[in-house]
């Protein structure tokens, strides 16, 4: 009997345990700072090619799965329909997940997500959608932008959906903004920011990067530089934060442009970054005090996360690395392709892993590394993905709450946590569930001077909930600290009106009286706004600030973008009297050229991001080419020479001319003569492919079959369509040489 009883509790643990899927990953090459302890909490089978993660309310993780991404070193299945959107859980308890439940699938390409409105916001592109979520299923879903993404290279694609504390969702790869009201989707224009991932401070600035740039970032709130339709600010948005570009691997990394003088040291160990994406500055509030609001940068085709300090001066930020000579966070698994970072609810930092071979768009890719791959195997890792928690080893381990379970009054109390992520939370939540219960307590906490970034979350819940009021922003400006001052001077914008035109002055002089960089910068961009209802009463107070920061082009540009509506000849006085011509004045008949050619701002006339010549390329010889010389250019034996190693690719001119009037005729390519029966026949009389097109399709194949790539313009393609042989036919490759004797070089 005692036997049966252990026989059938063994089945019962044995059927418990199924549902938990825990992958032990050994993490011996992976280097971490002293203090700080890495562990993965998530990999496969779990997982499958993650690319970004949020949590829900519950401290689940959800993650967005893109398999279909360089999931071959040619790069095909990129249309495939098998990414998704999945829940990953920790049913056993022990910081492990164990479980994943699938919320979306059948997705093709999906790039990013965010828990909000109680739903999920995701991106499959083209489209930007949003779904309820009911017992984990999705419901109602709205298509909220059907043009999110434009076609193309993913890497260039909008991604990010980052909940700003101005309740504005904000996108890296993108000039829009989101925003749900009263059950409706806004889409405005912002300042187009970065390439693959975007973050923010305590404060509300928005940071990014691009491929070389490891950060990049905004000196203002965003959109106080372009409410001026026809202004492009050039200095206060898009600043390179630090010209240190350099990293510290731990190993000699496969990168696509290795060979490339200057590209690696004498060990071939990369120098400079090439593939930074997927900031994040620190806001949990878990790791040692000098960590707050550093930024944090995943450099994957090194293998390693790097750490930034910034420095905060009211009108300019600067970063620096945290060390010389190491990283926060390096390995030498060359698997490790860390592509995005996130707060947790207990205030850790989580690092999504991509964990794949090649990461290189195939438009992109080099001869280069296409062969290290291949030697290095590096082709063959696919179907990976890890999750990593990094926590201080003496840090505080606190459960996650369940934020769907609290009252009111406990999520006013998590505006004052030191954890931005909870704060950000908390302060969303009151604005959707619509909590008016909420405003008397959160105009106390607005007033509450001793807790600034508190004060500032509470004036932005208050609006979201169409609570402000202009005495209650007039209080709060006249007796809080620089940072919430400056939010003040922003938000009373919703207050300009006739009768408010005096206090508001009487306001601006006293706070312009503190002689504060911050306060006189958020000055600068809203003076011209009341200008516009009362020019003699503010305009003297804009000339003071102009003359104060004459050299400043950052506050000369705040204040002309405050003045659209302003009239020009009224906005010239501003700078009347100095016998030369001021940078102010400069600017100022910049602006009025451009409106009087109606020449905005492109982030008020471009509706989407136009696909990139090389992916564009890419796909055109996939349609057209790739019959013949194969997907990745290695021809086929009787039909068409390679393309790889050809010396007939090197040349952009000759590349067009074969295109365009096709080729016949035996021809020798890298040392080997091929005597083919047919001829290639050009694409001159193809009234569906531009010039544009000719030119991507060159700039694919230069890039993609020779180690040192370049391109043509359309209009040398155009000019080269009149070169046509002689004998009416195809070129030989004998008359081929010597019509490009003939030519001038391109430019």
């Amino acid at each position: 009997m005692r036997v049966t009883i252990c026989f059938f509790l063994s089945l019962i643990v044995f059927s418990c345990k199924t549902d938990f899927k825990e992958t032990k990953i050994a993490i011996d090459n992976y280097k971490v700072e002293p203090g700080f302890e890495l562990e993965v909490i998530a990999s496969e089978p779990l997982l499958n090619t993650p690319v970004a993660m949020d949590f829900d309310d519950k401290g689940r993780i959800w993650v967005v799965e893109m398999p279909g991404f360089m999931s071959n070193i040619d790069g095909s299945g990129e249309d495939l329909p098998n990414g998704a959107i999945k829940i990953l859980e920790d049913r056993d308890e022990d910081g492990v997940m164990d479980h994943a439940k699938i919320f979306l699938d059948s997705l093709v390409m999906p790039r990013a997500l965010a828990i909000a409105y109680g739903g999920l916001l995701y991106a499959e592109p083209p489209n930007l959608y949003f779904v309820d979520i009911e017992n984990d299923k999705p419901t109602n879903r709205v298509l909220v932008d059907s043009i999110y993404a434009g076609d193309g290279n993913p890497e260039y694609q909008p991604n990010g959906l980052k909940m700003n504390i101005d309740n504005w969702i904000y996108n890296a790869g993108s000039h829009f903004r989101y925003q749900r009201k009263n059950g409706v989707w806004i889409k405005e224009p912002t300042t187009f920011r970065g390439q693959w991932g975007i973050t923010k401070d305590n404060f509300g600035r928005l940071f990014y990067n691009n491929n070389s740039t490891q950060l990049l970032g905004d000196y203002v709130l965003p959109n106080r530089l372009v409410r001026n339709e026809f202004m492009v600010p050039e200095k206060g948005v898009n600043q390179v934060l630090t010209k240190d570009q350099r990293v510290y691997p731990l190993h000699a990394a496969a990168v696509n442009r290795g060979y490339v003088k200057g590209v690696l040291n004498k060990d071939s160990i990369l120098i400079d970054v090439t593939a930074s994406c997927g900031p994040l500055l620190y806001r949990g509030g878990n790791f040692p005090s000098d960590y707050n609001e550093n930024v944090f940068v995943c450099i994957p085709e090194a293998n390693l996360i790097k750490r930034n300090i910034l420095s905060f001066e009211g009108d300019k930020i600067t970063a620096k690395q945290a060390w010389e000579g190491k990283e926060f966070l390096a390995s030498t698994d060359e698997g490790f392709r860390p592509v995005s970072m996130n707060h947790g609810p207990e205030g850790n930092l989580y690092v999504v892993d991509m964990h794949r071979g090649v990461i290189q768009h195939h438009a992109f890719l080099s001869p280069y590394l296409k062969e290290k791959a291949k030697v290095e195997k590096l082709d063959t890792l696919v179907n990976f993905g890890r999750i990593f928690r990094i926590r201080p080893t003496d840090g505080k381990v606190e459960n996650n709450t369940d934020l769907s379970t609290l009252s009111t009054s406990e999520l006013l109390e998590l505006l004052k946590s030191k954890n931005g992520w909870l704060r950000d939370r908390a302060q969303h939540k009151l604005i959707y569930k619509e909590k008016m219960d909420a405003v008397p307590q959160l105009q106390k906490m607005a007033k509450d001077t001793g807790a600034p970034l508190t004060q500032m979350h509470a004036l932005y819940a208050l609006k979201g909930l169409n609570s402000l009021s202009f005495d209650l922003l007039k209080d709060v400006a006249e007796n809080s600290d620089a940072a919430v001052i400056s939010h003040a001077i922003v938000l009373i914008e919703d207050f300009i009106a006739e009768e408010n035109v005096a206090v508001a002055h009487a306001l601006f002089e006293k706070l312009a009286s503190q002689n504060d960089k911050s306060i006189d910068l958020y000055l600068a961009s809203t003076i011209g706004m009341w200008a516009n209802i009362s020019g003699d009463t503010f305009i003297p107070l804009l000339h003071k600030l102009e003359k104060k920061y004459e050299d400043n082009a950052v506050y000369q540009e705040a204040i002309v973008s405050g003045t659209q509506n302003v009239s020009d000849e009224l906005l010239l006085t501003v700078a009347k009297g100095d016998d030369e011509k001021s940078p102010f004045e400069a600017l100022v008949a910049k602006n009025m050229e451009r409106k009087k050619a109606a020449k905005k701002n492109p982030i008020y006339v471009t509706k989407s991001r136009s696909l990139d010549s090389r992916t564009k390329g890419a796909k055109l010889f996939r349609q057209i080419c790739a019959a013949c010389h194969q997907d990745n250019g290695s021809g086929i034996e009787g039909l068409a020479p390679p393309l790889m190693n050809s010396e007939h690719v090197t040349n952009p001119e000759k590349l067009a001319l074969i295109i365009l009037h096709g080729l016949k005729g035996p021809i020798h390519v890298d040392g080997s003569l091929y005597e083919l029966n047919h001829v290639m026949p050009g694409l001159v009389n193809n009234e569906t492919l531009s010039d544009s097109d000719i030119s991507a399709i060159i700039s694919y194949v230069g890039n993609a079959f020779n180690d040192y790539p370049k391109g043509l313009r359309s209009n040398k393609v155009k000019e080269l369509r009149q070169n046509k042989p002689e004998s009416g036919s195809e070129y030989t490759i004998e008359e081929l040489e010597e019509v490009l004797k003939s030519l001038p070089l391109a430019k």
